[in-house]
Protein backbone atom coordinates (compact mmCIF):
# COMPACT_ATOMS: atom_id res chain seq x y z
CA UNK A 1 0.00 0.00 0.00
CA UNK A 2 2.86 2.32 0.86
CA UNK A 3 4.32 1.95 -2.70
CA UNK A 4 0.89 2.47 -4.22
CA UNK A 5 0.31 5.61 -2.19
CA UNK A 6 3.69 7.06 -3.18
CA UNK A 7 2.97 6.34 -6.86
CA UNK A 8 -0.46 7.95 -6.62
CA UNK A 9 1.01 11.04 -4.98
CA UNK A 10 3.67 11.36 -7.71
CA UNK A 11 1.03 11.06 -10.45
CA UNK A 12 -1.13 13.67 -8.75
CA UNK A 13 1.77 16.11 -8.36
CA UNK A 14 2.85 15.64 -11.98
CA UNK A 15 -0.72 16.16 -13.23
CA UNK A 16 -1.11 19.37 -11.22
CA UNK A 17 2.24 20.68 -12.49
CA UNK A 18 1.44 19.96 -16.14
CA UNK A 19 -1.99 21.57 -15.80
CA UNK A 20 -0.43 24.69 -14.30
CA UNK A 21 2.18 24.94 -17.09
CA UNK A 22 -0.43 24.44 -19.81
CA UNK A 23 -2.72 27.01 -18.26
CA UNK A 24 0.10 29.51 -17.99
CA UNK A 25 1.17 28.92 -21.58
CA UNK A 26 -2.41 29.25 -22.80
CA UNK A 27 -2.95 32.46 -20.90
CA UNK A 28 0.34 33.92 -22.07
CA UNK A 29 -0.33 32.85 -25.66
CA UNK A 30 -3.74 34.47 -25.63
CA UNK A 31 -2.23 37.59 -24.12
CA UNK A 32 0.49 37.77 -26.76
CA UNK A 33 -2.05 37.26 -29.54
CA UNK A 34 -4.27 40.00 -28.14
CA UNK A 35 -1.27 42.27 -27.74
CA UNK A 36 -0.28 41.66 -31.35
CA UNK A 37 -3.80 42.39 -32.56
CA UNK A 38 -4.22 45.50 -30.42
CA UNK A 39 -0.73 46.94 -30.41
CA UNK A 40 0.63 46.13 -33.83
CA UNK A 41 0.06 48.99 -36.29
CA UNK A 42 -1.37 48.16 -39.72
CA UNK A 43 1.23 47.87 -42.44
CA UNK A 44 1.37 50.81 -44.85
CA UNK A 45 0.03 49.31 -48.07
CA UNK A 46 -1.46 50.29 -51.44
CA UNK A 47 -3.52 48.33 -53.97
CA UNK A 48 -6.00 48.82 -56.79
CA UNK A 49 -9.42 47.21 -57.35
CA UNK A 50 -8.62 47.34 -61.08
CA UNK A 51 -5.47 45.20 -61.22
CA UNK A 52 -3.27 43.08 -58.97
CA UNK A 53 0.35 43.80 -58.11
CA UNK A 54 2.49 43.25 -61.21
CA UNK A 55 -0.68 42.42 -63.13
CA UNK A 56 -1.78 44.01 -66.39
CA UNK A 57 -3.37 47.42 -66.22
CA UNK A 58 -6.75 47.32 -68.02
CA UNK A 59 -6.76 49.24 -71.32
CA UNK A 60 -9.45 51.59 -69.95
CA UNK A 61 -6.68 53.32 -67.98
CA UNK A 62 -4.35 53.68 -70.99
CA UNK A 63 -4.11 55.63 -74.23
CA UNK A 64 -5.84 52.71 -75.93
CA UNK A 65 -8.96 53.21 -73.82
CA UNK A 66 -10.51 56.05 -71.84
CA UNK A 67 -7.13 57.20 -70.48
CA UNK A 68 -8.58 57.79 -67.02
CA UNK A 69 -6.72 57.16 -63.78
CA UNK A 70 -7.23 53.79 -62.07
CA UNK A 71 -8.83 53.56 -58.62
CA UNK A 72 -6.32 53.24 -55.78
CA UNK A 73 -6.70 52.13 -52.17
CA UNK A 74 -4.31 52.45 -49.25
CA UNK A 75 -4.20 51.67 -45.54
CA UNK A 76 -1.90 51.80 -42.51
CA UNK A 77 -1.03 55.50 -42.83
CA UNK A 78 1.82 56.06 -40.31
CA UNK A 79 1.23 58.13 -37.18
CA UNK A 80 2.30 61.74 -37.67
CA UNK A 81 1.42 61.82 -41.37
CA UNK A 82 0.18 65.27 -42.39
CA UNK A 83 -0.07 64.73 -46.15
CA UNK A 84 0.45 62.15 -48.89
CA UNK A 85 2.11 62.44 -52.28
CA UNK A 86 1.79 60.18 -55.32
CA UNK A 87 4.09 59.73 -58.30
CA UNK A 88 3.40 57.28 -61.14
CA UNK A 89 6.28 56.57 -63.50
CA UNK A 90 7.52 54.23 -66.22
CA UNK A 91 11.23 53.32 -65.85
CA UNK A 92 11.19 51.24 -69.06
CA UNK A 93 10.86 54.05 -71.60
CA UNK A 94 11.07 53.98 -74.48
CA UNK A 95 12.01 50.30 -74.89
CA UNK A 96 12.17 47.85 -71.94
CA UNK A 97 15.07 46.09 -73.67
CA UNK A 98 17.05 49.35 -73.72
CA UNK A 99 15.47 51.90 -71.33
CA UNK A 100 16.96 55.37 -71.50
CA UNK A 101 14.60 57.48 -69.41
CA UNK A 102 11.87 57.49 -66.75
CA UNK A 103 8.54 58.77 -68.10
CA UNK A 104 6.31 60.48 -65.54
CA UNK A 105 2.57 59.77 -65.79
CA UNK A 106 1.08 61.34 -62.68
CA UNK A 107 2.13 63.73 -59.89
CA UNK A 108 -0.08 64.55 -56.89
CA UNK A 109 0.73 66.09 -53.52
CA UNK A 110 -0.95 67.37 -50.34
CA UNK A 111 -3.43 64.49 -50.44
CA UNK A 112 -5.16 64.55 -47.00
CA UNK A 113 -3.96 61.73 -44.71
CA UNK A 114 -7.56 60.94 -43.73
CA UNK A 115 -8.32 59.58 -47.20
CA UNK A 116 -8.13 55.85 -47.94
CA UNK A 117 -7.58 56.10 -51.69
CA UNK A 118 -8.54 57.76 -54.96
CA UNK A 119 -11.56 56.98 -57.13
CA UNK A 120 -11.36 56.13 -60.80
CA UNK A 121 -10.80 59.15 -63.06
CA UNK A 122 -9.58 61.32 -60.18
CA UNK A 123 -8.76 64.83 -61.35
CA UNK A 124 -9.61 68.44 -60.61
CA UNK A 125 -12.62 68.79 -58.33
CA UNK A 126 -12.89 64.99 -58.01
CA UNK A 127 -9.65 64.88 -56.01
CA UNK A 128 -9.78 64.98 -52.18
CA UNK A 129 -10.03 68.54 -50.86
CA UNK A 130 -6.62 70.20 -50.72
CA UNK A 131 -4.92 67.84 -53.17
CA UNK A 132 -2.71 69.55 -55.74
CA UNK A 133 -1.73 68.27 -59.18
CA UNK A 134 1.75 68.33 -60.64
CA UNK A 135 2.99 68.06 -64.22
CA UNK A 136 3.44 64.78 -66.07
CA UNK A 137 5.91 64.37 -68.94
CA UNK A 138 3.28 65.51 -71.44
CA UNK A 139 3.69 68.88 -69.68
CA UNK A 140 0.12 68.89 -68.43
CA UNK A 141 -1.50 68.51 -65.03
CA UNK A 142 -3.09 65.28 -63.95
CA UNK A 143 -2.94 61.72 -65.16
CA UNK A 144 -1.65 60.42 -68.47
CA UNK A 145 -2.08 56.69 -68.97
CA UNK A 146 0.34 54.06 -70.25
CA UNK A 147 1.09 54.33 -73.96
CA UNK A 148 4.27 52.32 -74.53
CA UNK A 149 5.73 52.51 -78.05
CA UNK A 150 7.22 49.01 -77.82
CA UNK A 151 7.23 46.04 -75.46
CA UNK A 152 5.70 45.48 -72.03
CA UNK A 153 6.42 48.31 -69.60
CA UNK A 154 6.19 48.49 -65.81
CA UNK A 155 4.32 51.35 -64.15
CA UNK A 156 5.21 52.23 -60.57
CA UNK A 157 2.64 54.14 -58.50
CA UNK A 158 4.61 55.39 -55.48
CA UNK A 159 2.82 56.70 -52.40
CA UNK A 160 4.67 58.80 -49.82
CA UNK A 161 3.56 59.61 -46.27
CA UNK A 162 4.93 63.02 -45.27
CA UNK A 163 5.26 64.74 -41.92
CA UNK A 164 4.25 68.10 -43.38
CA UNK A 165 1.87 69.83 -45.77
CA UNK A 166 3.90 71.15 -48.68
CA UNK A 167 3.66 74.72 -49.96
CA UNK A 168 2.13 75.50 -53.35
CA UNK A 169 4.75 74.29 -55.84
CA UNK A 170 3.01 75.91 -58.86
CA UNK A 171 2.68 73.06 -60.35
CA UNK A 172 5.70 70.81 -59.76
CA UNK A 173 7.45 68.29 -61.92
CA UNK A 174 8.51 65.03 -60.27
CA UNK A 175 11.98 66.48 -59.61
CA UNK A 176 10.59 69.58 -57.89
CA UNK A 177 8.24 67.51 -55.74
CA UNK A 178 10.98 65.07 -54.75
CA UNK A 179 13.19 67.98 -53.66
CA UNK A 180 10.35 69.45 -51.57
CA UNK A 181 9.74 66.05 -49.93
CA UNK A 182 13.35 65.60 -48.81
CA UNK A 183 13.56 65.16 -45.04
CA UNK A 184 9.77 64.78 -44.72
CA UNK A 185 9.16 61.17 -45.82
CA UNK A 186 7.86 58.96 -43.00
CA UNK A 187 7.13 55.91 -45.17
CA UNK A 188 6.82 54.88 -48.80
CA UNK A 189 4.77 52.20 -50.56
CA UNK A 190 4.32 51.29 -54.21
CA UNK A 191 2.05 49.39 -56.56
CA UNK A 192 3.35 48.09 -59.90
CA UNK A 193 1.25 47.35 -62.96
CA UNK A 194 2.29 46.40 -66.49
CA UNK A 195 1.01 47.17 -69.97
CA UNK A 196 1.80 46.28 -73.58
CA UNK A 197 -0.11 47.64 -76.53
CA UNK A 198 -1.83 45.17 -78.85
CA UNK A 199 -1.41 46.29 -82.43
Amino acid sequence: MRHVSRYAVRVLVLTVALTAVAGSAGANGAGLTAARLEGQPMKFAMSSPAFRSYGEIPSRYTCDGEDVSPPLKWSGIPAGTRSLALIMEDPDAPDPAHPTMIWIHWVLYNIPPGTDGLPEDAHGADLPHGTREGLNDWKRRGYGGPCPPIGRHRYFAKLYALDSVLPDLVPPTKAVLEKAMQGHILAQQELVGTYQRRR
